[in-house]
């Protein structure tokens, strides 16, 4: 396991740094990022992906199912300059009567651990005001490290590729072997359970009647450059274009979309 893992301020400063220098770039074409837009962030964790709005002084909204990530998100925007533009709840977005309609609405690496995502997908429409956009990245399931083993505690099999897709029980049994806990187990299976592809993906926003904006796929995450030092690659088209072939390769997503009219 990484410290990124344990220290979330650490995390929250990764996350601040990948969308100031690539998911904010990704939007620039389609949305004009100031004061006038309103920004809701679904799994925000502690928000750092929404820092970075907060500070070209949109009005922000953060969502999450865990309390004490919304707390520490709290304590860390504490001392910040437009802080009475940030709302943050500790809240399932089903049953949320805190949320309205939103110009953009945010998800980096959420979108995999989501149950029943076609019917999410069908749901999140209401919080998009009429023209709004939605911006969604993640890695595929079939990625070498698609199955997020890297929060393993073992060390190799945090760095191992690809196992995470064998079937289930033989999965589970080398998670046992090597002393992973229960917990952590149970969450890596989970993980199994929502995993999603470029194809399922793209079939679940077709049928909820989505259009692609824009999207780009990357060899290197951007995500990588803050934590490893790999600069950011983008796939070469060519891959692109193979079916299925490309999950295997491609370690994140970007996708911009909006409901069609």
């Amino acid at each position: 396991m990484q410290e990124r893992h344990t220290d979330r301020k650490k995390y929250f400063d990764e996350q601040v740094v990948t969308t100031e220098r690539y998911v904010i770039p990704f939007l620039n074409e389609f949305i004009k990022i100031d004061s006038n837009l309103s920004v809701l962030e679904i799994g925000c964790g502690e928000g750092g992906n929404l820092k970075p709005f907060l500070d070209l002084g949109c009005t922000v909204t953060g969502v999450d199912l865990s309390e004490g990530k919304i707390n520490n998100g709290k304590l860390y925007f504490k001392q910040h300059p437009n802080k009475n533009n940030l709302l943050l709840y500790a809240e399932d977005i089903y049953h949320s009567n805190n949320l309205c309609q939103y110009d953009l609405i945010i998800m980096r690496d959420v979108i995999e651990h989501i149950h029943n995502q076609n019917r999410f997908m069908n749901y999140v429409k209401k919080f998009l005001k009429p023209n709004g956009k939605f911006f969604l990245a993640f890695p595929p399931w079939y990625n070498p490290f698609g199955g997020h083993q890297q929060i393993c505690e073992s060390r190799l099999l945090s760095m191992l590729p690809y196992y995470h897709i064998l079937p289930s029980p033989i999965y589970k049994g080398i998670l046992k072997l090597f002393g992973e806990s229960k917990t952590k187990i149970d969450g890596l299976m989970e993980v199994k359970s929502t995993g999603i592809s470029l194809e399922r993906f793209e079939k679940i926003l077709k049928i909820n009647k989505y259009k692609i904006d824009r999207k780009s796929n990357y060899f290197i995450n951007p995500n990588y450059e803050i934590k490893f030092g790999l600069k950011p690659r983008k796939q070469i088209p060519i891959i692109s274009l193979i079916p299925f072939v490309k999950n295997f390769i491609i370690t994140s997503s970007y996708y911009l979309i909006s409901v069609k009219i």
